[in-house]
């Protein structure tokens, strides 16, 4: 399967990337710019191929989807690239999977990084900015990815889409003390970017460790993913185009 993993320079989705990588699958891999791509090296050693952008640009985003779509249509796309903190959290956590949807060509898979901090998200869309300038969340940001996680399991019937938390796991953004097993932190997603299995062959979940969780109740609601759909085809210039797309 050809799988597209954002943010793989470090931390899960290097670890997702490599582990998809050595199963025989056609990797592309993602890094902010031309500096981190060494930070790949290995990957791109062993047969993966690259697409380069920040995801705090709209622009650069818009630039990646096209870099992508031009080595053909992704099987599965993990949005896995995230910040927790400073002014990129709702422009890369938020809006860069969103407009990387609307536009990419549509994969048969869809996976989404949450976080179980989304729980503490508010579901209130009427200060949000969604430029360098605003002040979003981390809980915010994983509430509004999850709720468009769910959205487009809604939207689009032929596609899986599933949102995903990871787990508290040590990478550089968790902390070398967090808890839970790395290995579980990025297996999740990468069964559902390509498994047969037939519960990764299922729409609108929120996964941890491989079984469904309830999410915030907001991210469930059509008419909060309908304001929050809006609200980023507002901002992008884009919409998600609803309907089911032959496998």
């Amino acid at each position: 399967m050809r799988v597209l993993v954002t943010g793989s320079a470090d931390g899960l989705g290097r670890l997702a990337a490599a582990t998809l990588l050595d199963a025989g699958h056609d990797v592309v891999v993602h890094v902010r710019s031309e500096g981190r791509l060494d930070a790949v090296r290995h990957l791109l050693d062993a047969g993966a191929r690259e697409v380069v952008g920040d995801l705090a640009d709209p622009d650069q985003t818009r630039s990646v989807a096209e870099q992508v779509d031009e080595m053909g249509r992704m099987d599965a796309v993990i949005h896995n690239a995230g910040v927790n903190a400073g002014p990129a959290i709702l422009p890369v956590n938020v809006v860069a999977p969103y407009l990387l949807t609307a536009t990419m060509q549509r994969p048969d898979r869809l996976v989404y990084l949450s976080s179980g901090m989304h729980r503490g998200g508010h579901p209130d869309l009427a200060r949000v900015d969604w430029t360098l300038r605003g002040r979003g969340s981390y809980s915010d940001s994983k509430l509004f990815v999850t709720a468009l996680a769910l959205a487009v399991a809604r939207l689009w019937p032929g596609v899986f889409s599933n949102a995903v938390d990871p787990g508290w796991v040590p990478t550089r953004m968790g902390g070398a003390g967090a808890p839970d097993d790395l290995r579980l932190g990025h297996l999740t997603q990468e069964w559902l970017a390509t498994s047969d299995d037939p519960e990764a062959l299922t729409s609108g979940g929120y996964w941890r460790h491989q079984r469904r969780t309830e999410p915030h109740p907001s991210a469930r609601d059509p008419r909060f993913q309908t304001e929050l759909l809006a609200s980023l085809a507002r901002f992008t210039g884009v919409e998600l185009a609803a309907g089911s797309a032959p496998r």
